[in-house]
């Protein structure tokens, strides 16, 4: 029998992107909304699209989703995650350098807010991919090989 394209590739990992973004000992970090890990915390970040590197995605998504202007990045951590029902290879990277400004819901039907939190005090749940870069990141740990 042969499968559909459309249903073999739902099967397929995804390639997911995120970038945490500190300024003065804050995250910034927006309440999802409409899609998996609706109400959970996360940072800006999305899927890889046929054709780019890693880095201008990550750029791409800063700038569509809050505005910002990241000019250099940093590679934080690579994950393979099945969370929310869905398989993700997810890397992470941090803005290194970010042009003055502050973030903007430019994406209401997918961040409700954007706020910046300290590492002591961050908004709860936070999305599960964050959750593991930020453990990743304590832990000086640059890969997960499998994680629920």
């Amino acid at each position: 029998m042969t499968q559909s394209l459309a249903s073999a590739a739902a099967g397929v990992p995804k390639v997911g992107i995120g970038v945490l973004i500190q300024r003065e000992g804050r995250i910034l970090l927006g309440r999802r909304r409409n899609s998996h890990g609706d109400g959970s915390y996360s940072w800006c970040g999305g899927h890889l699209e046929y054709g780019e590197t890693f880095e201008e995605c990550a750029i791409r998504e800063v700038r569509e989703e809050c505005g910002l202007v990241v000019r250099r990045l940093r590679f934080l951590c690579l994950h393979n995650i099945l969370a929310y029902d869905k398989h993700y290879v997810d890397i992470q990277f941090t803005a290194e350098e970010v042009e003055p400004g502050e973030p903007q819901v430019l994406e209401p039907h997918k961040i409700a807010d954007w706020g910046w939190y300290s590492l002591d005090a961050l908004p709860r749940p936070l999305f599960r991919p964050v959750e593991l870069a930020l453990d990743a990141w304590a832990a000086r740990r640059s890969y997960t090989p499998l994680a629920r």
